[in-house]
């Protein structure tokens, strides 16, 4: 069984900011799959179900972001997940531009307050993960502040497409292989443009 991890923060107050790209691409895998995440076990809200004869259970920690490690370890240590190969967790990322995917087999926290946490708790940086880019934060700005912001309009509808495209990558994953998905969409929007 896969695991998909979706990070962010409970309350409403959170929905639509930088740092809640994981629950929005779970409740699109949720929605397109029609897997109802209506239940909360070990932390989290979750829901058991099929993606494309994959067995998964979706997950969004309710334990807020920097300790989002005490919900996904209760899940990988319940569920005897293992983590390198059905651990698949998607969070924001500043280091992209908004809009830019980027999957990995495994790596360093990069700063991320959550990864941080997962990695502590399940004491392996080996775990794939899907990146989804929100932008640096400008000049001056609180990085806590831009993380907890909303997206403007613009950046609104751009990541709307890369919601869509993160859901299309972690099925990817689970179908193709985490290489093959790296190879489909570890690229600039650019190139995937021109290659349609």
């Amino acid at each position: 069984m896969y695991l998909i991890v979706g990070l962010g923060n409970p309350s409403r107050e959170y929905a639509g900011t930088r740092h809640n790209v994981g629950f929005e691409v779970v409740n699109i895998l949720a929605d397109r799959f029609d897997i109802a995440t209506d239940y909360i076990k070990h932390k989290a809200i979750c829901g058991k179900g099929m993606i494309e004869g994959n067995k998964v259970m979706l997950a969004m920690p309710q334990t807020f972001m920097n300790l989002s490690g005490d919900s996904v370890g209760e899940l990988v240590s319940y569920y005897r997940i293992d983590v390198a190969s059905e651990l698949i967790v998607v969070y924001d990322d500043v280091a992209l531009e908004p809009g830019r995917i980027r999957i990995r087999k495994s790596g360093s926290a990069g700063g991320h307050n959550g990864m941080k946490n997962i990695i502590s708790r399940l004491g392996t940086e080996e775990f794939m993960r899907v990146r989804v880019g929100v932008g640096e934060k400008p000049k001056g700005y609180d990085l806590a502040d831009y993380v907890l912001g909303h997206f403007s309009k613009d950046e609104r509808e751009l990541m709307d497409i890369a919601f869509i495209d993160a859901a299309n990558a972690v099925v990817s994953i689970m179908n193709d292989g985490i290489d093959a998905a790296m190879n489909r969409f570890n690229t600039s929007k650019k190139e995937n443009d021109e290659s349609i």
